[in-house]
């Protein structure tokens, strides 16, 4: 069997969660958090729009981790996103972190909104 390393050329991957916090690029995140196209954000919830629209054609999907369980986002939320751009997919944060790692490591044009488990 043959190994390989995989590698992030265009953000850091999730390494790791626990409540109340993310570790990106082995650093501590706690509460929310928008991951992006070079850049990881401070995410306050469904109504924190601005910078997540502001790049949101720089996206083909964006990953919205609602937590420990998988629950609906807000319509507007999901309205505003989609209109934006990007497709939006709405699972757990754990999922939507391995999602988030697996199609980063493919090079993919994709986002994350997360809150913490």
């Amino acid at each position: 069997m043959k190994l390989t390393e995989i590698t992030y050329d265009n953000a850091p991957p999730v390494d790791g969660y626990g409540p109340g916090f993310f570790r990106i690029g082995g650093e501590k995140h706690e509460g929310g958090l928008l991951l992006l196209p070079n850049r990881v954000v401070s995410w306050s919830g469904y109504e924190d729009l601005e910078t997540l629209l502001e790049v949101a054609s720089e996206l083909d999907v964006l990953f919205v981790g609602t937590g420990a369980e998988i629950a609906h986002v807000p319509e507007d939320f999901r309205a505003a996103v989609e209109e934006a751009g990007p497709g939006l997919e709405v699972m757990a944060s754990p999922t939507a972190c391995r999602t988030y790692n697996v199609l980063l490591s493919e090079g993919r044009r994709i986002g994350a909104a997360l809150y913490p488990v």
